[in-house]
């Protein structure tokens, strides 16, 4: 067993991290079969912000592949570090264009794109990246804001701009167009807010059927998420706990 080399601590930290991880793995599964999708279940990105490389590694002994973070420096020194294991990086935090030429070298998955601007410098950055390395296309999920008034509270840009966005990324070189993602108001009802965002996708992906995505739930959500068409659930306090120093 893993634990057997470790001393206590780490061994208990292990163990936190097994049972967590398989709790939400079975709460996934639960409302994935609520909602009838059993034959399309979500995938699941553990957002692993402020915490350890040593907790990634261990998440990744349990079949984690995926891990979600929302700092460029952050991101770029732990998946530099973890090279070996083959994980995909998700960035699912504002991100600034300046950063874009960082984030290409080590991201799967951008699932905050939210301007024109920011899209035209990830294509940049990313047409370079695979003329220097032949890394294929950064996957792109726009960030659609479904508070009334977007660019407050959670991010994202209006319903309204999702189209012409979709078209700049996805007749960017280097890019590829993933779908919508979004976070769910605070103190709003989830349902209504996955609710919303599933009409946005069906109406992104009648003109973009390649565009299926759907970037949404976290740890208090993510049951609401998945009734509603969420492909990739973003969880990380439920995992993880409290970052540390709020332990």
């Amino acid at each position: 067993m893993i634990e057997q080399k470790m001393d206590a601590a780490e061994a208990d930290r292990w163990a936190r991290l097994r049972d967590n991880l398989a709790a939400v793995r079975r709460r996934i599964e639960a409302a994935t079969e609520a909602a009838g999708r059993q034959a399309s279940p979500p995938e699941l990105i553990v957002v692993t912000k402020f915490h350890p490389v040593q907790d990634i590694r261990w998440l990744a002994s349990l079949g984690v592949t995926d891990v979600g973070e929302n700092r460029d420096q952050e991101a770029a020194g732990k998946a530099a570090e973890l090279d070996g294991l083959n994980l995909r990086w998700h960035f699912v935090g504002q991100l600034q264009g300046n950063k874009a030429k960082s984030v290409v070298r080590y991201a799967h998955a951008v699932h905050s794109v939210d301007r024109p601007q920011l899209a035209a410098a990830l294509a940049k950055a990313a047409t370079a990246e695979h003329e220097r390395t032949g890394r294929g296309p950064l996957a792109c999920f726009i960030q659609v804001s479904l508070d009334d008034d977007a660019g407050e509270h959670r991010g994202g840009i209006h319903a309204a701009d999702v189209p012409a966005l979709a078209e700049q990324l996805a007749g960017a070189e280097g890019l590829s167009l993933s779908g919508v993602m979004a976070v769910a108001p605070r103190g709003a009802d989830p349902e209504a807010a996955f609710e919303k965002l599933a009409g946005i996708s069906a109406a992104l992906t009648a003109v973009h059927p390649g565009a299926g995505g759907i970037s949404a739930g976290m740890s208090q959500d993510l049951e609401s998420a998945i009734r509603f068409g969420a492909t990739h659930l973003r969880i990380g306090s439920d995992i993880l706990g409290p970052r540390p120093g709020l332990r």
